[in-house]
């Protein structure tokens, strides 16, 4: 029988004589479709398509150097294995037999961490081998690394429907000829067969993360960097293998050292419970650019986490809800007495007029940073903590971080500016020099003019009182009149106040330096400020 076909709906058929018996296909290239028949581009989607089907495929005859040349030998040319690796028994495979296959699969890239043999027959048929491969930092670009297969024969790379999200970052081969192909992805969702080989596989992968951590803790603490994403991910992802996985998820702290979910809990819970009776866990996103604040922790006698994973901020979400009676905070959140808040407290010694006169002091210092907002605050610390510290709000900078990660309903976080709390320490000596040195310069003027403040604010507050309980038109109009001429009186006053404690502080080398030694240590000192602060540090050297 004939069949012939131009590329249109029509084609014809007949009968002919044929002397051998098989199967020609005969196909004509355009020559806009020339490189189809190059060897190369034949050889490679022979590999690809036909790499394992259980007959042999033969593309020409094996070659061999000779005489200065390639030379053709008698023996065809077999692109496949008829045998593929996942159809052997795992009782006669060696671990270097599951290396070989996968540098086979994946010539580029590195050695997999372990691997998974899936060998079903009952209630469905599934065989295959999963690698745990070690995940880059972008994720995306590991996703659809699974292929897929039915009885050998290539089907797809693309198992999204097949098994859930987070598998998808797996490496390997799976094979069933139970998995319905060519239908849409909301059917195969739908298709019972496929439920239960997305479920075995899940359990088959939690069960060997957590042989592996019962056997060999210490390779598994060893992989554990690799591994993180690829956990955190199914935790978050699949509330089944959030179950099976906490048994064998880690915690890493700053010292390098691993915990379960169960021991660190232990360790913690007396040193790390707040007021409220709610567990602290501290954490770290950057080991290096947040030593500082990392140090002041642990010499509270904390013990600060390291989560500096791309999935951490989501991840550190969901464990709060999955926590009880307990909460995260970046150790960079506040200042060190803040962190996990206890009943006693330290008694600030700045006057509220010390406060006003520093605020405006330490503002006007503040170099001009693109989308930041600083905030001046007073803390009642030991004199031996930092005279000034910067800290962002635990919320908003969380917040910021996962919109940068997921988008969506976050985005709206992404676009707001930074906002940080220069903490001023004003228990400290450098802080109490700040308030005599500006009490010696202009404590007197500044001082004069608060006073008129003072009195102009009484007269406000009795103006205001009594009008509170009329109406507009009741107000006597001198009323209204001395009224504004209070408020742009006390304004007045005012900005010549903050002019002359402005102008102490843009001479008073201290209170830059303090400034610029919080922004350093919080990697945020940079261009032209950076210089300032060098060329002012050789100065007071």
């Amino acid at each position: 029988m004939k069949w012939e076909c131009d590329g249109s709906p029509e084609y014809t058929l007949e009968e002919i004589d044929k002397k051998e018996r098989g199967t020609d296909i005969v196909l004509f290239i355009d020559d806009e479709n020339q490189h189809f028949v190059s060897k190369d581009e034949i050889n490679r989607l022979l590999k690809k398509y036909c790499g394992f089907l259980p007959v042999p495929v033969a593309f020409g005859k094996q070659t061999e150097w000779k005489d200065g040349k390639e030379v053709e030998k008698d023996e065809e040319n077999i692109i496949n294995d008829t045998n593929p690796l996942w159809t052997q028994s795992p009782s006669n495979l060696k671990e270097e037999d599951y290396k070989n296959f996968y540098r086979k699969l994946y010539p580029m890239a590195e050695d997999p961490l372990f691997n998974i043999h899936l060998n079903v027959d009952y209630p469905f048929n599934l065989t295959g081998i999963l690698y745990f491969p070690k995940i880059k930092n972008n994720i995306e670009i590991q996703r659809n690394k699974i292929q897929l297969y039915c009885n050998q024969v290539y089907v797809t790379d693309s198992v999204e429907g097949i098994v859930p999200e987070f598998l998808t970052l797996l490496h390997g081969v799976i094979d069933s000829p139970d998995i319905p192909l060519n239908v849409s992805r909301s059917y195969l969702q739908s298709d019972s067969n496929v439920k239960k080989i997305s479920s075995h596989i899940t359990k088959k992968v939690a069960d060997r993360l957590d042989e592996i951590f019962k056997t060999d803790r210490a390779s598994f603490e060893a992989k554990w960097d690799d591994l993180k994403v690829f956990i955190e991910y199914g935790m978050l992802t699949d509330e089944k293998f959030y179950d099976r996985a906490q048994k064998f998820t880690l915690l890493k702290n700053t010292d390098g050292k691993f915990f379960t979910f169960d021991e660190y809990k232990n360790i913690i819970k007396d040193s790390q419970t707040d007021k409220d009776k709610q567990l602290v866990y501290l954490y770290a996103t950057d080991a290096e650019g947040q030593y500082s604040f990392i140090e002041a922790a642990k010499n509270k006698g904390y013990d600060v986490l390291l989560m500096d994973g791309q999935l951490d901020t989501h991840f550190i979400n969901h464990l709060e809800q999955k926590f009880e009676g307990a909460r995260f905070v970046r150790v960079d959140s506040d200042v060190p007495e803040k962190l996990i808040p206890q009943e006693e407290a330290t008694e600030l010694k700045l006057s509220d007029a010390e406060k006003d006169n520093l605020t405006t002091i330490f503002s006007s210092q503040i170099p001009n940073m693109d989308k930041a907002n600083f905030v001046v605050s007073f803390e009642a610390l030991s004199a031996d903590d930092k005279p000034v510290m910067i800290t962002q709000q635990e919320f908003m900078r969380r917040m910021k971080e996962m919109s940068q990660n997921g988008g969506g309903p976050m985005a709206f976080y992404g676009e707001m500016p930074d906002s940080y709390n220069l903490v001023v320490n004003g228990n400290h000596s450098l802080v109490q020099r700040i308030v005599k040195d500006c009490e010696e310069e202009v404590g007197e003027s500044v001082g004069s003019v608060r006073k008129k403040m003072d009195s102009l604010e009484s007269r406000k507050a009795e103006l205001e009182k009594a009008k509170a309980d009329k109406k507009e038109e009741e107000i006597p109009q001198a009323e209204k009149e001395e009224l504004e001429d209070v408020e742009k009186k006390i304004t007045e006053l005012r900005g010549k106040k903050d002019e002359s404690l402005k102008g102490f502080a843009s001479k008073n080398k201290l209170v830059s330096q303090l400034i610029d030694l919080a922004l350093l240590s919080n990697n945020m000192l940079k261009g032209e400020a950076l210089n300032r602060f060098v060329k002012r540090s050789i100065d007071l050297i």
